[in-house]
């Protein structure tokens, strides 16, 4: 008996209401959140302002070092988990040349030199520290399951955290002196601290500097190239792995940068430093799109401005990484992919 093939009824239309919700969802909590900042700012203006400014200051060195994992992340998709501690070393190695070896501990002229031969040093230290890592670590593990450079990123952290205990010993060492201008200036009422222009100042042209490396010049190009596919990228005659190397030595050098100047405003060095920045980090690489570098940048400077404005006209310092990640979760919830970042397939 033969069986009798029936056409399948057309499926009904159905109404999705999935992604208007969430569209919805969105915009109520940005208007939640546009309120709270109205109201902070209506009840005192000079204090909502300061901590604006002191959030920009923060943020610009939260993007620093989220750069370095987004650049990782970019091109060989792996979340170099070490690259806090990177960042914890650069503070060390700062106070160390900065004050201990160059014996510049006043603001001036003098000061200021060695402080850019400073600012070169640290970045080369943190660069050779980072090509290093990956050298040994991480190149043979690029076939192997996302497993195995993962685990091997964690040992890498603890190793760099070793290394930072024995250097700088299990206590907070307060004691060193910034080449900063001190004091601060009032405009309106609004505090502006002198170092922050200092800060800005440094942070703006190095993120200018390695944008226009990534986009305009040849080896940007090839790191492009790389982060796309690598092997059409070797087909075409680019040396994957130095390319690899200079991205590592790049975002090393970033974090060196962060490590100096985090020292110089807080003037305070910890061995386990790098687990909180670096965590604060990663939450800005996420929240603007892990693999994005605008979206880097615009994480650390958002997360710099909820910082401050949390702990000058919110709920107090106590709340600070409650908030943070409270949006973080929300944010994720709504856009997986991050602020800037899109959706790709994955790598074959």
């Amino acid at each position: 008996m033969g069986q009798t093939m029936t056409a399948p009824a057309p499926a009904k239309a159905q109404v999705r209401l999935g992604p208007l919700f969430q569209r919805i969802a969105g915009y109520l909590i940005l208007a939640g959140l546009a309120v709270w900042l109205l109201v902070n700012f209506l009840k005192s203006p000079s204090q909502f302002f300061t901590a604006l400014l002191e959030g920009l200051q923060n943020g610009t060195l939260y993007a620093l070092i989220a750069l370095g994992y987004t650049l990782v992340y970019g091109i060989i998709e792996l979340i170099n988990f070490a690259h806090g501690d990177l960042f914890m070393l650069g503070t060390l190695a700062s106070a160390f040349v900065l004050t201990t070896t160059l014996h510049q501990t006043t603001p001036g002229f003098t000061g200021w030199v060695g402080l850019l031969v400073t600012l070169v040093i640290v970045m080369a230290f943190c660069a050779t520290i980072n090509v290093t890592i990956e050298f040994l670590a991480y190149r043979r593990l690029r076939r192997a399951p996302k497993l195995a450079p993962l685990i091997t990123a964690v040992g890498m952290s603890f190793i760099l955290l070793f290394i930072g205990l024995t250097w700088n010993g299990s206590q907070p060492l307060a004691n060193w002196k910034s080449v900063l201008p001190q004091g601060a200036m009032f405009l309106g009422g609004v505090r502006i601290e002198y170092k922050a222009f200092f800060v800005i100042g440094i942070t703006g042209p190095l993120l200018l500097l390695m944008t226009w490396i990534v986009t305009k010049t040849r080896t940007g190009k090839a790191m492009r190239a790389v982060a796309q596919d690598q092997d059409a990228a070797r087909l075409m005659g680019v040396n994957v792995n130095r390319i690899i190397s200079f991205t590592f030595a790049l975002g090393g050098g970033l974090a060196g940068a962060a490590g100096l100047l985090y020292e110089q405003v807080i003037g305070t060095t910890v061995y386990n430093l790098g687990f909180q920045l670096g965590l604060i980090a990663f939450t800005a690489a996420v929240l603007g799109g892990i693999g994005s570098l605008t979206g880097a940048v615009l994480g650390g400077v958002l997360i710099g401005l909820i910082k401050a404005l949390n702990e000058g006209v919110g709920l107090g310092q106590n709340w600070g990484e409650t908030v943070v990640f409270t949006i973080l979760i929300l944010v994720m919830v709504f856009r997986p992919t991050g602020l800037l970042g899109s959706s790709l397939g994955e790598k074959v």
